[in-house]
């Protein structure tokens, strides 16, 4: 990076899509970055953003990359770029920040580490839900030691991922689709940051019933730490029951949601005839698409309350904690208390404090890329497991 008076983070986007749609309202409201270029294949996103921040924009990523004001690019591209991307982010010596999941291969996430290692860049990967401040206090909690020990974990959460408008590659598992690369990342990413061992074991199943959608829709499994703790990952895409009802109808963005909108992603995609027409309906509600609306998007991602991924609950010897979107409740041996937590005034800020700290005070990221990897390996262990019907042991990895 640079030296220059101005203390914010000049950053580029790859990829103008959903991803980024999400992270628009932090990048907006956190004063740390400035977005100063961006690409994209779409035309139509590339005006939006030209129109928007008065910057420059490319249709590929080198042009992004060789740009001399991008400090760091955050890459929100479909999940089989990213390692490319990343590659030629770094190659012109571009700070990384990329969506989850790393990448779609051990292989992949092993030349993304080095290739940012080779070039004295820093790679983070996110936004993953581990970095929501409900579940960084409580790993701080578990760490203080009052509790004692974790010994297990139970995490699940159902939504209508799988009928939400979908490009065909992310109906096709073997192209990172379905909703063990797209959901498990978050999953596994929280539950190793809380259990706060390295995985040696996975056991799973994971489930494939709609034949309209044949990718994995739902998946459940045990992971077994190397500290004696374990935990159960649940999760379901399906579109039925949807546990944010057990979170006082708190949506994973922090946002209320309306139990009336029951079943409004599947009457949705039975509008559509093709996929094709689904590709195009997913496109037309992210940035720059024809039903893209800044003010619903900011509005929808205001932050009264901090992101969640469903019900968790964290047994330690001593007690019980249970993040929420508005603090921590704990389950002592003789006191239940709610320890509240400050209102969010950025959404997603927290992905924007590692980032910061990293490029500008070069402090070593949570989530770099050996944490990304290692979470890639459990959801890879994950798939393996499901279609093998038996355990399989993980090699050593690098935990925080």
């Amino acid at each position: 990076m640079s030296n220059r008076s101005s203390p914010s983070l000049r950053l580029g986007i790859a990829g103008l899509g959903r991803a980024f749609t999400l992270m628009l309202p932090t990048f907006l409201n956190d004063t740390r970055v400035q977005l100063v270029a961006a690409c994209d294949p779409r035309e139509d996103a590339r005006q939006q953003f030209a129109k928007d921040f008065h910057a420059p924009v490319f249709s590929d990523i080198a042009a992004l990359a060789a740009d001399p004001t991008v400090d760091a690019i955050y890459i929100a591209s479909p999940h089989q770029f990213h390692a490319e991307h990343t590659r030629i982010a770094a190659a012109q010596g571009k700070h990384v920040l990329v969506e989850k999941p790393m990448a779609l291969s051990l292989s992949e996430c092993d030349a993304m580490i080095k290739c940012c290692a080779d070039a004295g860049v820093h790679l983070i990967v996110g936004h993953c839900h581990s970095f929501d401040t409900p579940y960084l206090r409580a790993r701080e909690l578990v760490r203080g030691g009052t509790l004692g020990r974790v010994r297990m974990v139970h995490a699940l959460n159902y939504t209508d991922f799988l009928y939400r408008p979908r490009r065909p590659e992310e109906l096709q598992t073997e192209a990172g689709g379905g909703v063990v690369f797209s959901q498990a990342a978050h999953q596994v990413d929280i539950v190793r940051l809380l259990a706060g061992g390295n995985v040696t074991s996975v056991r799973a199943v994971t489930g494939n019933w709609d034949p309209q959608r044949a990718t994995e829709g739902a998946y459940a499994a045990l992971l077994w730490f190397d500290n004696g703790a374990f935990a159960s990952v649940t999760y379901s895409g399906y579109g039925h029951f949807d546990s944010d009802e057990w979170c006082n109808w708190r949506g994973e963005m922090g946002n209320m949601k309306d139990p009336s909108a029951y079943s409004a992603a599947r009457r949705r995609l039975a509008t559509v005839q093709s996929s094709q027409e689904e590709a195009e309906l997913k496109a037309s509600g992210t940035y720059g698409g024809s039903t893209y609306s800044a003010t619903a998007s900011l509005d929808s991602n205001r932050p009264n309350a901090y992101q969640h991924f469903g019900p968790i609950v964290i047994s330690c010897e001593h007690g019980d904690i249970r993040p929420l979107p508005d603090g921590l409740q704990v389950y002592g041996d003789n006191l239940r208390q709610h320890l509240p937590l400050d209102l969010p005034k950025v959404p997603r800020s927290e992905v924007i404090d590692e980032l910061y700290a990293a490029v500008v005070a070069n402090a070593a990221p949570l989530h770099d890329g050996q944490w990304a990897r290692a979470t890639l390996e459990v959801c890879l262990a994950l798939l393996e497991s499901a279609q093998k019907g038996a355990d399989v042991r993980l090699g050593s990895m690098d935990c925080a």
